[in-house]
């Protein structure tokens, strides 16, 4: 919608500043030819302007009290509209004057009222206290009244969708109990009156003193600012700083979604970093080899895995037992989640193989002593040859174990065929997935989020999940149901998931993305293309101008949702910072010849 005009309600025409010379004319009437409509239908109900259909509407009526922000679910409304304001200040002294009247009048019926020994009228009482008050206000300058008008016109492409959009206006607010009329045979002059020309041909307005003035205020924004927390931008609508701690909220989850080159590195790398100085621990996939200097610059672990890495995650490691959990209960759901991974490497399997598979997983443990009826502890696990050998010798399992040998013996032999020699004991932990083959990359993913999450649970700690490129496991229904199993239980344990993603189709695509996004109390959009857009509005239920700041957004600009309230935000970094964190070629080539 626009806001044409917000000012003083004028009563008279322009005056006209004569004839133009002839050669200047005819420029003028190009340029009303150029900006007008082809043609106006004018009816009693509507106008019909090209091919659009609009009408005006006027409020009339309020309540006696107003409340901050009412006006913002019209403004917000995602609806084509224009809302015209006009203010008309009103001399103090006429005011007074015929206050004054008013409260004798109100006095009288009062006394009447007390005379006929009736019940005492709580309205008419009110009214007179209010009047009183305002007098007082107005005595001492400490309020001004205003003749007040607001208009409304309403477009649409056709009959039958204005009067759709009236009636949801309508309902809007008579909710608050604030009632509109529509311009009867007057919408000419209603459209002229929210044309940005400053003039009121319906002069429909209510006498408002200052204070109720000021809560139709349609500029208003959400402010996301706490005495603790850590500096995640700056507000764009009112300049004010956006600091809030994320475990503070109903949960400290968070999805990020932008196109590449948008900033959404830039901005986690943002957060890493003023999130570890506030002690928070923090473990991050990283697909891009993104976050190496990083770790490096704050001596955090960094673990780079692929073929031919010297580091190796074991997916049959066994997990601590956290304090208020049986043995049997961490074995059997470990059990699962290797499942899980297993399904992935596989492909599709049948209902019965996924039986064998149970049933020759709790037999390769059982062969190392690990059973739920145990004591496991300091048990050496198995490895996943160990699994390939229990299935060759399975009824039914040798095509399994034929599947598996590409693992074990052949192409991907020692990527999860070896003990464990990597710890996340480091308050940051990298683990750079870049140098995988695409097939082996949700593979990895699944496996290291399955390391991590053991150790999170046998640990209370404060920390942060960082899932850069989160689609590639989300394309998995495994690798979805355990990123959204984490985030369901992430609290329970003091975690707070980031997923991070430049592919917004194929993360809603799986039945368990909008889920993640649903459990996520924190949400980030950055800049959009025009193919998502619409997801994106969809999903997010944001307006058609929200949708602009996402379209023309710079480099870190965006909306930032936190539980119920959001704000445009602008995400800003120290000189320091900006070295950490930038991703720019340029700027990484500069940081290069400067070390060099």
């Amino acid at each position: 919608m626009n806001f044409p005009f917000f000012g003083k309600k004028e009563e008279k025409e322009p005056e006209s500043f004569g004839a133009l010379p002839s050669q200047h004319a005819f420029a003028a009437e190009s340029l009303q030819d150029l900006l007008a409509p082809p043609g106006i239908e004018v009816s009693n109900d509507y106008l019909k302007i090209g091919s659009l259909y609009t009408k005006t509407l006027f409020i009339f009526s309020y309540p006696n009290t107003l409340s901050s922000g009412w006006f913002s679910p019209v403004v917000n409304l995602d609806k084509g509209f224009d809302i015209a304001m006009y203010l008309d200040p009103i001399d103090t002294a006429m005011a007074l004057k015929n206050l004054r009247k008013k409260v004798a009048q109100i006095e009288s019926q009062l006394m009447e009222q007390q005379e006929k020994g009736l019940v005492r009228d709580p309205l008419l009482e009110s009214s007179y206290k209010n009047i009183e008050e305002l007098r007082d206000q107005l005595q001492q300058a400490q309020e001004r009244l205003f003749h007040f008008g607001v208009y409304m016109t309403l477009y649409a492409p056709d009959v039958k969708s204005l009067e759709k959009y009236e009636n949801e206006l309508s309902g809007m607010l008579e909710g608050r109990m604030i009632y509109i009329k529509p311009t009867l045979f007057q919408h000419l002059e209603g459209f002229q009156t929210t044309l940005p020309l400053a003039i009121d041909k319906i002069q429909v307005y209510n006498p408002m003193n200052t204070l109720p003035i000021s809560t139709i205020f349609p500029f208003d924004s959400a402010e996301l600012t706490s005495d603790k927390g850590i500096l995640y931008g700056i507000n764009m609508h009112n300049n004010g700083l956006i600091i809030f701690d994320r475990f503070s909220l109903e949960n400290a989850n968070m999805v990020v979604f932008a196109k590449s080159g948008s900033g959404k590195s830039y901005f986690t790398k943002l957060e890493i970093l003023r999130s570890l100085m506030m002690g928070v621990d923090v473990l991050i996939i990283d697909p891009e080899n993104e976050y190496q200097a990083l770790a490096e610059a704050v001596g955090g672990g960094y673990f780079k895995i692929s073929l031919s890495s010297e580091h190796r995650v074991n997916p049959f490691d066994l997990p601590p037992i956290p304090p208020d959990e049986a043995p049997s209960d961490v074995l059997k759901s470990h059990v699962l989640s290797v499942t899980g991974l297993l399904k992935i490497m596989l492909g599709e399997i049948t209902p019965t193989e996924e039986a064998l598979l149970d049933q020759a997983l709790l037999e390769t443990y059982a062969a190392r002593e690990i059973t739920p009826t145990s004591d496991f502890a300091g048990k050496t696990p198995p490895l996943l040859g160990d699994l390939q050998t229990v299935l060759e010798s399975i009824e039914g399992g040798a095509d399994i174990a034929k599947r598996l040998e590409k693992y074990t013996r052949g192409t991907y032999a020692g990527f999860l065929n070896s003990p464990s020699n990597v710890s996340i004991r480091n308050r940051l932990t990298v683990f750079n997935i870049r140098d995988l083959e695409e097939e082996l990359r949700p593979i990895a993913m699944y496996m290291i989020l399955n390391f991590m999450w053991s150790l999170i649970r046998a640990e209370f700690k404060k920390r942060l999940l960082i899932v850069d490129e989160a689609w590639v496991l989300m394309k998995y229904a495994d690798g979805a149901n355990f990123l959204f199993g984490m985030a369901k239980r992430g609290r329970k344990y003091y975690l707070g998931i980031t997923t991070i993603t430049q592919d917004i189709n194929d993360f809603l695509r799986s039945p368990f993305g909008m889920p993640i996004v649903t459990n996520s109390s924190l949400q980030l959009l950055l800049k959009q293309s025009p193919a998502t857009i619409d997801v994106i509005g969809t999903t997010f239920n944001i307006t058609e101008a929200e949708k602009m700041i996402l379209l023309e957004a710079g480099v870190g600009e965006g909306i930032l949702f936190a539980g119920l309230r959001h704000a445009a935000i602008h995400v800003i970094a120290s000189y320091t910072e900006n070295k950490l964190a930038t991703t720019k070629p340029e700027e990484m080539l500069a940081k290069a010849k400067e070390a060099q």
